[in-house]
C-alpha cells in the first residue's frame, strides 16, 4: 500500500506556487538567504548574516563595482529583499518603501523660443555675447562668425541658397536691433547634409544601374 505522507515528500514545488520575488534579478536561493537572516534572534549574527548577503549579491553585479555608490545600492537591494522589515546595523541610511515608490520630482523644461528654431540656442547665446561687447575687433570677428553660422544653418534647414541682406536682417532681429552689419561678404556658400535635415537639402549620389567594375561580363562562345 503506497504512503501518502511519502507522496507527499516526493512532491515537487514549483515557483509559480511561491511568493513572487522582489528582485528576481538576484535568484531564489539569495532571497532565501533574505528570509533566513531575517528570522536569525542574536542581533550580532544578523549583522554577520547580512553582511555575507551583501557580498554575495554583490559578486552577482560585478558590472556595479564602476558606480561611486555601489555598496549603498548593494545594501538598498537587501532591505527591498527583506520588504523593508530587516533589523540589522546598516553603514547607510535605510530606506523605505515610501521613498523608492514615490514619484521623483519634476525637472522643469526649459521654455525657449520657438522663434528663428533653426539657429539653435547656441547662436542666440552667442549674439547675447557680442551684444554686450564693447566696439573693436573681437566683438566683429564674433559677429562675422555668428553671420557665417547663421547662414549654414538657414541652408541646412531651408534653403539651397540665401542672400546674405536675409542673414544681417535676422541677426538684426535677434539682437534687438543693437547689431548692424553692413558690406560683410559671408564665406559660407552652402549648407551640411546631415541625416535629420528635410529631403530637399540632401544631395542625393547619382548611382548607375551596375557599381564599378561589376558589370556583367560578355560570354565567351566557341
Amino acid at each position: 500500500m503506497i504512503n501518502t505522507t511519502d507522496i507527499h515528500a516526493l512532491s515537487l514545488s514549483y515557483n509559480t506556487d511561491r511568493d513572487l520575488l522582489a528582485m528576481p534579478e538576484y535568484g531564489r536561493h539569495v532571497q532565501s538567504m533574505v528570509d533566513l537572516c531575517k528570522t536569525i534572534p542574536d542581533r550580532g549574527k544578523r549583522n554577520e548574516a547580512a553582511h555575507a548577503i551583501v557580498e554575495v549579491i554583490g559578486a552577482l553585479n560585478p558590472h556595479l563595482r564602476d558606480t561611486a555608490d555601489f555598496r549603498h545600492k548593494l545594501w538598498s537591494h537587501l532591505f527591498v529583499m527583506a520588504q523593508f522589515d530587516l533589523d540589522v546595523d546598516s553603514p547607510y541610511p535605510i530606506p523605505t518603501r515610501e521613498s523608492l515608490i514615490s514619484d521623483p520630482e519634476k525637472v522643469p523644461y526649459p521654455v525657449k523660443s520657438t522663434a528663428h528654431r533653426h539657429y539653435g540656442n547656441i547662436i542666440k547665446d552667442m549674439i547675447h555675447k557680442a551684444v554686450v561687447l564693447p566696439e573693436g575687433e573681437e566683438r566683429n570677428a564674433l559677429i562675422f562668425d555668428i553671420a557665417n553660422q547663421m547662414k549654414r544653418s538657414y541652408l541646412t534647414w531651408n534653403k539651397d541658397h540665401v542672400d546674405d541682406a536675409v542673414i544681417f536682417k535676422e541677426l538684426r532681429i535677434l539682437s534687438g536691433g543693437v547689431i548692424h552689419v553692413e558690406n560683410m561678404e559671408l564665406t559660407i556658400q552652402q549648407g551640411i547634409a546631415i541625416k535629420y535635415a528635410p529631403l530637399h537639402t540632401k544631395k542625393k549620389k547619382p548611382t548607375g544601374f551596375f557599381k564599378r567594375g561589376t558589370a556583367p561580363k560578355k560570354f565567351n562562345r566557341k
